[in-house]
């Protein structure tokens, strides 16, 4: 597997094209997103500063920062910023195994919390690698971990795929 950074052929130019999902495989889509994160486009990762880490074919990284916006009524990080973090980064895992014009959407997301997370906390980091992928489903599993490299939750999700 190719990694984000050694790519240069396989990705296309989004400063002079935009990113179209019709027309870029997952792979390549999800590459012009790690070569050009702060692009402005609205999106979940946008709107909770998730960053790439790594893109390959069948796994991704993404990062995010805690903040106070994060917080659920205890002052901890809401269990919802790792559950979204766990869903991009398994569906991302599924979407870069597709080609151009191919869609999907999560079927089932399962989520454990292994410990809370504070939102002064240092970056979290979601890991997601596909499983299996069928011609009408998919599955993949994701971990989160802490800056210091502690699990704090982990999961699996089933997606389906528009073929």
């Amino acid at each position: 597997m190719e990694s984000s950074t050694a790519h240069s052929a396989a990705t296309a130019d989004t400063s002079e094209s935009p990113r179209d999902p019709t027309t870029m495989s997952g792979l390549e889509l999800l590459r012009a997103w790690a070569d050009n994160p702060d692009d402005g486009r609205p999106s979940i990762g946008r709107l909770l500063g998730m960053r790439p880490v790594r893109v390959d074919e069948g796994s991704v990284s993404f990062s995010v920062a805690p903040q106070p916006d994060f917080a659920n009524p205890l002052g901890t990080v809401h269990g919802g910023i790792c559950a979204t973090l766990l869903d991009s980064v398994m569906g991302c895992a599924v979407h870069t195994t597709l080609p151009a014009g191919v869609g999907y959407t999560t079927l089932e997301l399962k989520v454990n919390y292994i410990r809370a997370v504070q939102t002064n906390d240092a970056e979290l980091t979601g890991v997601g690698e596909i499983i299996h992928l069928g011609g009408r489903t998919a599955t993949a599993e994701g971990k989160v971990f802490s800056a210091d490299g502690r699990l704090v939750a982990h999961g699996s999700t089933t997606c389906i795929v528009f073929r």
